[in-house]
């Protein structure tokens, strides 16, 4: 489990689940690391913002997490964490490694639409 005050995602029949269920949903899959634990803090700041887009952590090493390893967008990734970004069901943007805060909300921005906040 990660320590992190984040939703958490366990199975990939859970992770189906959810974006099947909702428009905009991002997922930090990795560990506590230090290129993870920066992520981890800024979706949880950027959750009471963005409420139109669901926030979620998966760990990397359980081995459920092949549904976001194994996809074509994140295939080739060789940094953690490994965040996914899923609109209406299906991956729209992927990246690898450490990111700012800018750069997060740079990608929501441009896939799910600014906060309403």
């Amino acid at each position: 489990m990660l320590y992190t005050n984040l939703n958490h995602v366990e199975s990939a029949a859970q992770l189906e689940k959810i974006i099947n269920e909702n428009e905009n949903v991002m997922v930090c899959c990795g560990r506590m690391g230090p290129m993870c634990i920066p992520v981890y803090g800024i979706m949880e700041d950027l959750q009471p913002v963005y409420t139109h887009v669901k926030f979620f952590d998966m760990e990397f090493d359980n081995p459920e997490a092949q549904v976001i390893r194994n996809t074509p967008m994140t295939r080739g990734f060789m940094g953690l964490p490994y965040t996914v970004y899923y609109k209406n069901g299906k991956m729209v943007k992927a990246t690898s490694s450490i990111q700012t805060m800018l750069q997060v909300k740079a990608i929501l921005d441009s896939e799910f639409g600014q906060s309403k906040a």
